[in-house]
């Protein structure tokens, strides 16, 4: 078996988890390479992520296009998308040694602005576009499922969510938990004008269309956080699910096990 290892090297939290990992690893006999960047990955077995959910972000999508396991060891905060805790790197290791683990698959947001595809592991997020010279700076979001006019959104934006991304941006904006067996997604209003406008949770073989709903009005479009562009009345929108899945690496079986605690971190 063949080992990447991709860290988060904005922080320096992860030096010591990864040189503990390196000894495990050369202990057992493991082969393993560090990657700067996803495109330079070739033919490995797993990519263990040092780095909390932000760096898994970065590399789930396209781990799972080419069909490579992540295991995720915390080395950030919360650590929502990682099975190990930095001091669990040893039971990480036996757990690779040893193949007792499960692959846990997530199903991947597709979203197509104008025939371009990007791709989200948590969400996709359409968020008002503030402008100095607009006397109005809600957006106004048209949502159809499968052709049929849902609802018209009028706020700071809406949030279309996987049951991955459902504890994270979608659970702050008041949408529900959906555990990550479900082929749903959630469409979560955030600041909505209307007290009727409530969450929404859709069968995930179904396309979502967004149009934005006034002429003057723009919205910022965000794939897992990250900057992707700037939305008109023009564009074409549709989000469904990946054609491709994202694997971990589990040793759980307990969802909700792992939810009372990142819950009860989060708290604090």
């Amino acid at each position: 078996m063949k080992i990447g290892i991709f860290c988060n090297k904005t922080t320096n939290k992860y030096l010591p988890i990864q040189d503990k990992l390196f000894r495990l690893l050369n202990t057992r006999g493991f082969a393993y390479s560090v990657y700067e960047t996803m495109e330079d990955l070739d033919e490995i077995d797993v990519l263990v992520v040092l780095g909390g959910d932000g760096t898994i972000l970065k590399v789930a999508t396209e781990a799972g296009k080419k069909g490579i396991p992540v295991l995720g060891i915390n080395a950030g905060n919360l650590g929502f998308l990682t099975e190990f805790e930095g001091d669990e790197t040893e039971r990480a290791v036996a757990l690779l040694t040893n193949s007792e683990y499960t692959l846990q698959k997530r199903s991947v947001l597709e979203i197509a602005v104008n025939g371009k595809q990007f791709y989200a592991l948590n969400e996709v997020f359409f968020q008002r576009h503030y402008s100095e010279e607009s006397d109005n700076n809600v957006v106004n979001l048209i949502a159809k499922i499968d052709g049929m006019k849902v609802d018209e959104f009028i706020g700071d934006g809406v949030i279309v969510s996987t049951p991955t991304g459902s504890t994270a941006y979608s659970l702050s904006a008041g949408g529900a938990i959906l555990t990550p067996d479900l082929h749903a997604f959630i469409l979560t209003p955030v600041c909505a004008h209307s007290l009727h406008n409530r969450p929404i949770v859709y069968a995930d073989h179904s396309v979502l269309q967004m149009e934005l709903g006034m002429n003057e009005s723009k919205s910022a479009m965000y794939c897992d956080g990250k900057f992707v562009c700037v939305l008109t009345k023009s564009d074409r929108i549709s989000v469904q699910k990946a054609p491709f899945m994202v694997e971990f690496i589990s040793s759980r079986n307990n969802f909700f096990d792992k939810l009372l605690i990142k819950l009860n971190k989060w708290s604090v």
